[in-house]
């Protein structure tokens, strides 16, 4: 889930900004008596929560049919579930449903969710990873942020249209899938989207990827919608050598080669660039701040080459980030012995590539930039689609900001790419325009998502959980 790095970014930007008060709504859970719809939500949650979904020994096929079972219960027809594996990789599976519109003119809508986890060992946390916890006021456990929270919210929604035969107009479908947080696994979107895609066909779906940011002082600063996202790519750069003894050394070294040459990746600065959705974000958050940076993103709507105004913004790493294309390297690896010159040194150069160019158009910027054929070049994956930022459509965009006026009152609500990655860029690539919508809020210090002893404020859960069932009832009519 990214919706922690996106709402950090924006928050960064208001800075000063007048915080608003968490919710609109009584604190639950630990607070408060839950109502009886609230309980039944937490059942699942749990539930969900405390299944092992790991790549190593979880599994999301388990997790899949737990969930199959609860809305066949709530009175779902089976032939609308789908519980979906593949031979290869028969605990990596996942849940489709299909919740009939009455309207067939309407174009379904998708709710997206991921249901597997980050790797969590009991020996490193505070608390048992895989049993949900209520302490002072947050649920811990592996989860129950990224991305176990909203794949439990919209399930629990399908169930609560089901148990009160609720007709929408428009049909609405759930996926809930495995993958997402291992690069190289096998990842449920991408199969949905590549050979079932009748299946989850839609004309929008709603993902993780935006959300909320408190101050850390229990007030919330800002709730973001991301629009787009950047395209993640690793290359490989190889140097060789012959080799030989070390007592007798050569100028010649893949060592030496290939430190000059991330020393040119680290130096080299991609050509900064707005998209509809960063200009909104920069003159939106810009006008927001009383400070100079603020001045600055405001100066960079109206004239992106402003010498003065980038080097203020490029002292903020997030937007420094949201401008551009990064490269940075992140491994490397070399050499044979301690006693002899090395043969070969690898390295990894992680990019994240502004939506509307190329890994292969970056690949030859990367080439052009270190200048050294000695250092070959190479992607380490080939096969991931190119998605294209889906618009700021006021049919979809006006619902969230109005809704969150209710849930969120005072909060900012601010359309943002994300630097990061979600499996919005599978259904992005075939043509699902994918919003990550705002919800659950974090914490400045990240609430330990993708770390340890990971948390979630339990009035954050509770709040979403409405604001994104009447999202849901409002888009689909």
């Amino acid at each position: 889930m990214k919706y922690s790095l996106l709402a950090t970014v924006a928050a960064a930007t208001l800075a000063g900004f007048a915080a608003a008060p968490a919710a609109a709504q009584t604190p639950t859970g630990m607070m408060g008596d839950l109502r009886p719809d609230q309980q039944d939500f937490r059942g699942l949650y749990q539930e969900l929560v405390e299944t092992n979904t790991t790549v190593t020994n979880g599994s999301c096929t388990q997790a899949a049919e737990q969930l199959a079972t609860r809305l066949k219960a709530a009175g779902m027809d089976a032939a609308n579930l789908t519980v979906f594996t593949t031979p290869e990789h028969p605990k990596d599976g996942g849940l489709v449903a299909i919740y009939p519109g009455t309207d067939a003119a309407m174009e379904p809508m998708l709710l997206l969710g991921h249901i597997d986890v980050v790797e969590a060992k009991r020996e490193d946390w505070v608390r048992d990873p895989f049993k949900l916890i209520e302490e002072n006021g947050y649920f811990y456990a592996r989860g129950v942020a990224d991305d176990k929270a909203m794949s439990a919210i919209w399930a629990d929604t399908l169930i609560r249209f089901a148990k009160a035969d609720y007709k929408p107009k428009r049909t609405v479908k759930m996926a809930l899938t495995c993958g997402e947080e291992t690069d190289t696994a096998f990842n449920g979107a991408q199969y949905l989207a590549n050979e079932k895609r009748d299946l989850i066909d839609a004309a929008f779906a709603l993902n993780e990827g935006g959300g909320g940011r408190t101050d850390g002082q229990g007030h919330l600063m800002v709730q973001t919608i991301q629009v787009g996202e950047k395209i993640y790519q690793d290359f490989k750069l190889v140097a060789t050598n012959p080799g030989g003894h070390s007592s007798q050394p050569v100028p010649k070294n893949a060592i030496y080669e290939m430190a000059a040459a991330l020393e040119k990746v680290g130096a080299y600065e991609f050509p900064a660039e707005f998209n509809d959705t960063t200009r909104a974000f920069f003159q939106k958050s810009g006008a927001m701040r009383q400070d100079e940076t603020g001045a600055a993103m405001t100066a960079l709507v109206a004239n992106i080459d402003d010498a003065d105004a980038m080097a203020i913004v490029n002292r903020d790493k997030s937007l420094h980030s949201m401008l551009r294309t990064t490269c940075v390297a992140t491994m490397i690896d070399g050499g044979h012995a301690v006693n002899a010159l090395p043969q070969q040194v690898e390295a990894n150069v992680n990019c994240r590539i502004f939506p509307g160019h190329t890994p292969a158009e970056i690949q030859t910027e990367l080439t052009k930039a270190i200048g050294d054929p000695g250092i070959t070049i190479t992607m380490a994956r080939e096969d991931k689609p190119l998605a294209s930022s889906p618009p700021l459509d006021p049919k979809l965009i006006g619902p969230m900001e109005t809704l969150a006026a209710k849930y969120f009152p005072g909060v900012p609500v601010i359309p943002a790419m994300s630097t990061g990655a979600t499996d919005g860029l599978y259904m992005s690539a075939v043509g699902i325009p994918t919003y990550g919508v705002p919800s659950i809020w974090g914490d400045p210090d990240g609430n330990g998502v993708h770390g340890l002893n990971e948390r979630v404020e339990v009035k954050a859960v509770y709040t979403a959980r409405d604001y994104l069932y009447d999202l849901v009832k409002d888009l689909a009519g």
